[in-house]
């Protein structure tokens, strides 16, 4: 297939780096970021600097909202659709912090836009940093603070009232969870209940096993160019995988299979660079549950 369009070149800092220190480092030098978010900082450090002097309580400058817990994206693909957006963007934007909150909404008014809530102001910062002019969806995100208060923020932070509603969902839907736990063992389905009538479980019910054939494990392929990826949540796309992966030298392609989702293959020019990918996503979280899983695959 033709190369996707991705970063030609990726820059460092573009990738999920989990060394806290990395992060805080660049927090502090101007290295490895691109002359115009360099030229950005500076003007803004110049308006703060301008401000400070004229005003012993500044207000943020040019209309830019103090940092917070929200970022602001424009300039999206509105081509796509409103939840692959918002899978996407959860996937590329879950390396910095825990999100409490993707939102994009249907409306004319808010197209090409979408609004991440972070649960720590300093995982806002670091992904409004990193991601900006970051090619989503072939379109270069321009990414700023979220005015504070808007609806949007309010509904992340409980005061919009429809809330409620979600939660009483949320209850109900867990109730039910518990009823089907409770349920399950008193049929006997659980291997410790079964184990308690003297019969050793059958391999079927061993949670995890897959049967017996997988309860001996088989040796690991040899280092590759294709990485093979599981515990991916199923509602993971080809384009919210490439969005990951492109982000590392020698990207070539995403396969998965329809038949057995929470799977996928990941192909790069050689293994050193499928090595330098299969390093940095190692455990990468695309949901809170998943983290992946990533093995050379067998040839």
């Amino acid at each position: 297939g033709s190369k996707p369009n991705c970063l030609s070149s990726p820059s460092p800092n573009r990738s999920p780096i989990r060394a806290q220190k990395f992060l805080e480092k660049l927090t502090t030098t101007e290295v490895s970021t691109s002359p115009a978010e360099v030229a950005a900082r500076r003007r803004r450090g110049a308006m703060a600097e301008a401000n400070q002097n004229t005003n012993p309580n500044p207000a943020p400058s040019g209309g830019e909202a103090p940092p917070n817990v929200t970022i602001y994206i424009n300039n999206l693909n509105e081509k796509i659709k409103l939840e692959e957006l918002k899978k996407s963007m959860h996937a590329v934007f879950s390396q910095f912090g825990k999100i409490l909150e993707v939102l994009a909404f249907k409306t004319l008014k808010h197209r090409g836009q979408a609004w991440v809530v972070f649960e720590e102001v300093s995982s806002a910062s670091n992904a409004l940093r990193q991601m900006q002019g970051f090619p989503f969806y072939d379109k270069p995100m321009r990414i700023q603070y979220a005015k504070t208060k808007s609806d949007v923020v309010a509904k992340a932070d409980g005061t919009f009232v429809p809330r409620e509603k979600r939660k009483r969902h949320e209850d109900k839907g867990r109730k039910k969870k518990d009823q089907q736990d409770s349920n399950q063992a008193g049929m006997g389905l659980n291997p410790a209940y079964a184990g308690a009538y003297g019969a050793a479980p059958p391999f079927s019910q061993i949670p995890y096993m897959g049967g017996a054939k997988a309860a001996v494990p088989e040796a690991p392929a040899p280092p590759n160019s294709i990485l093979f990826v599981q515990n991916l949540p199923h509602q993971s796309t080809p384009m919210m995988l490439q969005m990951l992966f492109c982000q590392y030298p020698g990207f070539k392609e995403v396969r998965m299979v329809e038949a057995k989702p929470g799977i996928a293959f990941i192909e790069y020019g050689d293994e050193m660079q499928s090595t330098v990918a299969m390093q940095a996503l190692q455990g990468f979280k695309i949901t809170p549950e998943n983290p992946m899983l990533i093995t050379y695959a067998k040839k």
